[in-house]
């Protein structure tokens, strides 16, 4: 279970700061902050850990597996 959750929060962080919507949630960003939430660096950071999500998903259906059988 905690598997497909981490896999699919890691598609969701891959994908989701690159559409449109991401730039529209800036509006509740302090002032301040603007700048770095739209920042390609802090997007790709973020799609950075949504791929380590999904490592982790991979690691632990594959740790499952070895341990069930």
């Amino acid at each position: 279970m905690a598997a497909i959750f981490c896999f699919e929060l890691g598609v969701f962080l891959l994908i989701y700061p690159w559409l449109n919507n991401w730039d529209a949630n800036a509006a509740m960003v302090p002032v301040w902050g603007r700048y770095i939430w739209t920042s390609s660096w802090f997007r790709g950071g973020i799609s950075g850990l949504g791929i380590l999500d999904i490592y982790i998903s991979f690691v632990e259906v594959f740790r499952l597996r070895r341990f069930s059988a």
